[in-house]
């Protein structure tokens, strides 16, 4: 297990940088603790996948150091850095046994065979693989051979960090929830160090301890789910986490006081704008929007019925704003009148937030 440290990392695929969209990784400093359970979550081109080829090193960095236990491991091979790394398809050998396909890594490394058979039963009594041990590999489902791959990381004791890429893309979606359940418990039994890289907020939120939220090259928030739910640091973490995403609402300020269309908003701390903000924006939520008797008055336009709670869209003018009512607390027909709670509304200055 190792704390890994990206130190002032940029990457670029193009030999002549000359514009920050030649970047296919901003600048960036992480440090990813030892034993922590991280996702990374964004969407397809965002720089996910380049991130963890810098970290497994399949790439060098075009600027920057990558740090493994404050050892510096830019310039070291995959091979050197003890990384396991799950695919989104399933790597295994076909022709071998369960047992062999757990064993092998070991065997590689020359350890002792009584060593290798203990070590391999308890690795499969955790991923449930006992029952199955003998059989050959080709007849597993894909979950259990999603399963080996994993097991393959986990079965070494010199593993620095265990990288999953995209794992359960090709996993039924009832076999997801439970492999995803069982990668949780994994990982609070063997401590090692884990990044879930994922386009899924549901598989990034359930999985990591803490989320890494990447948009367009830049690491945008680093935060626990709650974190980046109640508090997201950029409109894209609001937009990309929830369902729906966060309202985003123009703000003009009177008398230094944020407003909505003339409409003063009170918002959730202090804050300072500053000069050169091109673009302010009111975000909240659709959870922390109330129908009450007073507020500002709205059309409603649109009621989903999703079972526990109703999402309900509404129009002020030319925006809309949806807002979540809990089973039980009766909707207007056509026309209501709306409340935001100050706790959970954030003020956004060119997309990052200033409160």
């Amino acid at each position: 297990m190792a704390k890994i440290t990206l130190e002032n990392i940029r990457h670029s695929y193009t030999a002549d940088v000359e514009k920050s969209g030649d970047w296919a990784l901003k600048e960036m400093d992480i440090v990813w603790s030892d034993g922590g359970a991280y996702a990374l979550l964004g969407p397809s081109g965002c720089g996910k996948t380049t991130l963890l080829n810098i970290i497994s090193g399949l790439l060098v960095p075009t600027e920057g150091r990558v740090l493994f236990n404050d050892r510096d491991v830019t310039d070291l091979a995959s091979d050197q850095r003890h990384i396991a790394q799950v695919f989104q398809f399933p790597v295994v050998y076909d022709t071998m046994t369960v047992y062999e396909n757990l064993a092998f890594p070991l065997r590689n490394r020359g350890m002792d065979p009584v060593k290798i058979k203990h070590r391999v039963h308890e690795i499969a009594q955790m991923l449930d693989l006992e029952t199955v041990l003998d059989n050959r590999a080709s007849g597993l489902t894909a979950d259990g051979k999603q399963k080996i791959s994993l097991g393959r990381g986990l079965v070494r004791d010199d593993v620095n960090v265990i990288m999953f890429d995209e794992p359960l893309t090709v996993i039924d979606p009832h076999l997801k929830w439970l492999l995803r359940s069982k990668l949780k418990r994994l990982h609070q039994q063997v401590g090692a160090t884990m990044i879930y890289v994922t386009h899924d907020q549901t598989e990034a939120l359930t999985f990591a301890d803490k989320v890494v939220v990447m948009h367009e090259g830049v690491v945008v928030q680093v935060g626990t789910p709650v974190e980046l739910f109640q508090k997201p640091n950029h409109t894209f973490v609001g937009h990309f986490i929830g369902s729906p995403g966060m309202n985003f609402l123009p703000c003009q300020l009177m008398d230094g006081a944020p407003t909505f269309d003339g409409n003063r908003i009170d918002v959730s701390a202090e804050f300072s704008v500053p000069d050169t903000a091109e673009r302010i924006e009111i975000g909240i939520r659709p959870e922390f929007i109330k129908i009450a008797d007073q507020g500002l008055s709205v059309d409603i336009v649109k009621v989903d019925d999703v079972g526990r709670y109703r999402i309900v869209e509404s129009r002020y003018k030319q925006h809309t704003i949806k807002l979540i009512v809990p089973e039980g607390v009766s909707i207007p027909v056509d026309k209501a009148k709306i409340q935001f709670e100050p706790s959970n509304t954030h003020l956004y200055a060119d997309h990052w937030i200033l409160t």
